[in-house]
């Protein structure tokens, strides 16, 4: 389907819920920050097929940048704590305990069970979107899944077929590593703790006490430490590499395998064409595997003057065909069920690597903690494991403190 039919449809739909409802007292603005990987799109006229049908409300939406030293999150708590946060604003589960310790979100629970497109989102989603205390403070905006990116060309030229589990991979990064060619691109800097999950949360880690630092977690850090300092199956920019670098390394054939979504899927099938595809992730020892179940919900800030609006703008944009074409701006997967069966924005082989990813797909802990952990701790600690500044058994000793006292 077309996306100007999307667009058509996104304003019937919202127009349908409209009329639904009685109009806001007065007009209402909702500010709302959202941040998209490639800068150029925007979600200009989502907002004007909303404004059309929602005349009480105007949309302000203000893009942030992801990374940076003004990055998304920085600006956006430094926003809470100096009470000017938005109204509403996308937002990711690592942080959501964070926020909600803060007293920073508003609880949606009786907007959701009052709104008409409940039913078309799983009852898994939203589970793992549910917070731990019970409530519902994230409205599902869109997901992916983690899986192993391959080429197929250069595993053809090596007799290799994609490993299953981490021996596999080992073999198979060791036999691709041949000159200017690295086995495996490595994501050591930030963002890398998704990639590191596969290996070491896969390999027996846990979030849970004593879990960094158990006889399998070590054993399994060390391992993955050791793609790098041992093996060499990793480029030399790796301590520092972040998404751009470990998709540029596969692109131009200096990385055989990486860790990343569908996402990306489209950007690798321009460069590579067939000579890319994907499976799930090796799964560890015990057969069972980790990867990251990667989320992004919308939030409304219980600081906000215009909370009813600011509902009705996320939810439309969790709506039916408004999800599916919001997810084209995106290049993530819809979380509606009904905009399933005709997803073409992604090659079928990536959308099938990502489903048959789902059973070992888990998230990190839902905890203050984790959010640091994903900024600060892993990324410092990984990198200088990687230099060897640091052996792997205190890079994980270091994890548990962090945790666990």
């Amino acid at each position: 389907m077309e996306r100007r039919t999307f667009i058509q449809l996104a304003g019937a739909t919202a127009l349908a819920t409209t009329l639904a409802r009685p109009a806001l007292a007065q007009q209402a603005t909702v500010r709302w920050w959202y941040h998209f990987d490639n800068p150029e799109n925007n979600p200009a006229e989502l907002i004007a097929a909303f404004e059309a049908a929602n005349p009480d409300i105007k949309i302000e939406a203000e893009s942030i940048p992801w990374g940076g030293g003004a990055d998304y999150y920085t600006r956006l708590f430094a926003a809470i704590v100096a009470g000017a946060a938005p109204d509403a604003a996308m937002v990711k589960l690592n942080n959501q305990a964070q926020l909600i310790e803060m007293g920073a979100l508003e609880p949606i629970d009786a907007m959701v069970s009052a709104w008409d497109g409940r039913s078309d989102i799983s009852d898994d989603i939203w589970s793992v979107n549910k917070s731990a205390d019970g409530q519902q403070y994230y409205l599902p905006l869109q997901y992916v899944v983690l899986y192993l990116y391959y080429r197929p060309d250069l595993f053809a030229a090596a007799g290799l077929t994609p490993p299953t589990n981490h021996d596999e991979f080992l073999a198979a990064a060791k036999a691709l590593t041949q000159g200017d060619v690295y086995g495996f691109g490595m994501r050591g800097g930030p963002g890398g703790h998704d990639n590191w999950g596969a290996f070491v949360l896969g390999g027996g880690a846990s979030f849970e006490k004593g879990g960094m630092v158990s006889d399998a977690a070590l054993a399994a850090n060390r391992w993955y430490v050791g793609l790098g300092t041992e093996h060499k199956v990793i480029p030399p920019s790796a301590p520092t590499d972040g998404f751009r670098q470990i998709v540029d390394n596969f692109k131009s054939g200096r990385a055989a395998m990486a860790i990343h979504h569908v996402g990306s899927s489209n950007e690798m099938v321009a460069a590579l064409g067939d000579n890319v595809s994907a499976v799930p992730v090796p799964r560890g020892p015990d057969g069972k595997g980790w990867t990251l179940f990667g989320d992004e919900s919308n939030a409304v800030f219980s600081s906000s003057a215009n909370k009813e609006a600011a509902f009705r703008w996320i939810s439309f944009l969790s709506t039916g065909a408004n999800n599916v074409t919001f997810n084209r701006l995106t290049g993530q997967l819809p979380v509606v069920t009904s905009g399933a069966a005709d997803w073409d924005l992604h090659e079928a082989r990536f959308v099938e690597a990502s489903a048959a990813s789902l059973p070992m797909a888990s998230v990190p802990p839902d905890s203050p903690l984790t959010a640091d952990f994903v900024r600060t701790v892993w990324p410092t600690n990984m990198q200088q494991a990687l230099l060897g500044q640091i052996t792997p058994d205190q890079m994980m000793e270091a994890i548990e403190r962090h945790f666990h006292g």
